[in-house]
């Protein structure tokens, strides 16, 4: 490893040693004694190091032999990775500490997730991709079931582990395939096979494998059947992790992959992705409508949204990509809100996710219920919230690619998802009196609640810059070959030749 290795990798080194160190911290000082502390201090690590990323401290290039790269798109998605993880982090310290559940393994678990997450958006070969990839998966499947006392919990972890395990096996199958047929598993190698524009059959299903198992990780359809049992059975505060960071850095990595080792053959993995897109937003609008348990409503809100997120994707031009970020930032900031309000809800101390709970809850709690309103609006694409403006992104790059029948299809499926939706805030200020439900909220989740409500609003009128901040990042990801033998730049409006 040469300095210049050393000084790519500084953020995950960074990272990996303070996970390290916090792992010896628990062993020396005692586990219990420490473990809010350490939250904390993870928490201030994870936006510290967003912070130095985001003020271009970081050194850009290729690392490890064109292995591990760091450009703007990587740049953006750590950052939002890394602030996505340290809200949940933070917003879930009193509803631990409440129940007696905050355990020091979930902050450093956590930690090595994320550092996983920034291998992932950052792999520039197949073999850094699944050191990632697994790096993130086993933190994720241990505190799936960290509620050892439940059977939920331990129901979530299993799950999670097996389906994550089969994701994983088809991953490396079609790994070993595109290295079989490319001789190569870097991504700069696979590309110059397909430099033609044909992908032989081998490395076509390759392709697809590799496909099959990213979808896996953003719970894409059909391989959706873990999302509504892992998000009910693990911990509220594990929930609302699952349903930000890691899906952002999955779609990232999808993203990488499809564009620097396919992306001269945009028309082979598109036609793979609008189906995904196609199926997942449909089943997560309509399935979400029969649920009557919060987080399993929101896990199929969030197939419905990772379909959406897709359909920029499938549009195989930077503009597409550039959605899809957008649309991925936009759809975290209105999961940390959402899921800060599921955390507070409760009744004589006990958590409550049942939806029939939820009837006047507006008449306790109208600040909290308009927030909620305000979120639950932007998730439905109700203009003038965020989420409108996030939605129409994905839908002017599939128009603007010719795939203008997944976009009415996407107009569609959005109509129905808006349903499931909007009978929360019925509940909330229309439904039938019960016994009320209470909302024990922690400054930081009150501060994380109004913080989101109030960036969904006053995103229609400035993106606080984020929309330029992916822009740059879609344009640096979608430059297909850089180095001396030549290459492909794809311009905001045309696929890659």
């Amino acid at each position: 490893m040469t300095s210049l290795d050393f000084t790519i990798i500084m953020p995950e080194t960074l990272l990996a040693a303070y996970a390290l160190l916090a792992l010896l911290a628990g062993a020396y000082f005692g586990k219990d004694r420490i473990a809010g502390t350490l939250l904390w201090t993870t928490v201030a690590a994870f936006l510290v190091l967003a912070f130095y990323i985001g003020v271009g401290r970081v050194t850009e290039g290729a690392a490890f032999f064109g292995m591990f790269v760091a450009d703007g798109f990587a740049r953006f998605c750590k950052i939002l990775i890394l602030t996505a993880a340290a809200a949940v982090l933070a917003m879930s310290a009193d509803y631990m500490q409440r129940r007696n559940a905050l355990r020091f393994e979930y902050p450093v678990l956590i930690a090595l997730s994320v550092l996983g997450m920034m291998v992932m958006v950052s792999a520039a070969d197949l073999l850094t991709l699944y050191l990632g990839l697994e790096l993130q998966s086993l933190a994720l499947y241990v505190v799936a079931a960290m509620r050892r006392e439940s059977s939920k919990s331990s129901e979530a972890g299993l799950k999670y582990f097996v389906l994550g395990s089969l994701s994983s096996g088809l991953l490396l199958y079609g790994a070993s395939l595109i290295y079989g047929f490319a001789g190569t598993t870097s991504f700069s190698g696979i590309i110059d096979v397909v430099q033609g524009g044909t992908l032989p059959v081998g490395l076509l299903f390759g392709m697809v494998f590799v496909i099959v198992g990213l979808a896996f990780k953003v719970s894409a359809v059909p391989f959706h059947m873990w999302t509504p049992d892992v998000y009910e059975g693990s911990p509220t505060p594990v929930t609302a992790f699952f349903a930000t960071a890691p899906k952002v850095a999955a779609m990232a990595l999808l993203a990488r992959v499809l564009t620097d080792a396919f992306g001269r053959v945009p028309g082979d993995w598109g036609q793979i992705i609008a189906v995904l897109a196609l199926l997942s937003m449909f089943l997560g609008s309509i399935a979400g409508i029969g649920q009557t348990n919060i987080k399993r409503l929101m896990a199929y809100s969030s197939i419905a949204h990772m379909g959406f997120a897709l359909m920029g994707l499938a549009a195989g031009t930077a503009v597409g990509v550039q959605a899809m970020l957008l649309y991925m930032a936009i759809y975290a900031v209105m999961n940390v809100g959402v899921f800060a309000w599921i955390l507070s809800l409760e009744r004589d101390g006990q958590p409550v996710t049942d939806l029939a709970a939820l009837n006047q809850f507006a008449r306790a709690e109208p600040v909290k219920a308009m927030a909620v309103l305000i979120l639950f609006f932007s998730l439905a694409g109700v203009p003038p919230m965020l989420g409108f403006f996030a939605k129409l992104g994905v839908l002017n790059a599939a128009v603007d690619a010719g795939m203008g029948w997944l976009a009415v299809a996407g107009v569609i499926a959005s109509v129905i998802g808006a349903f499931y939706y909007l009978r929360i805030v019925y509940y909330m200020y229309f439904g039938a009196e019960t016994d009320p439900v209470g909302s024990r909220m922690g400054p930081v989740s009150y501060t994380m609640l109004i913080a989101s409500a109030v960036a969904v609003l006053l995103g229609a009128i400035t993106m606080f810059g984020v929309d330029r901040a992916a822009e740059r990042a879609a344009e640096s990801l979608m430059i297909v070959d850089a180095h001396p033998a030549g290459g492909a730049v794809a311009t905001a409006t045309q696929p890659i030749d």
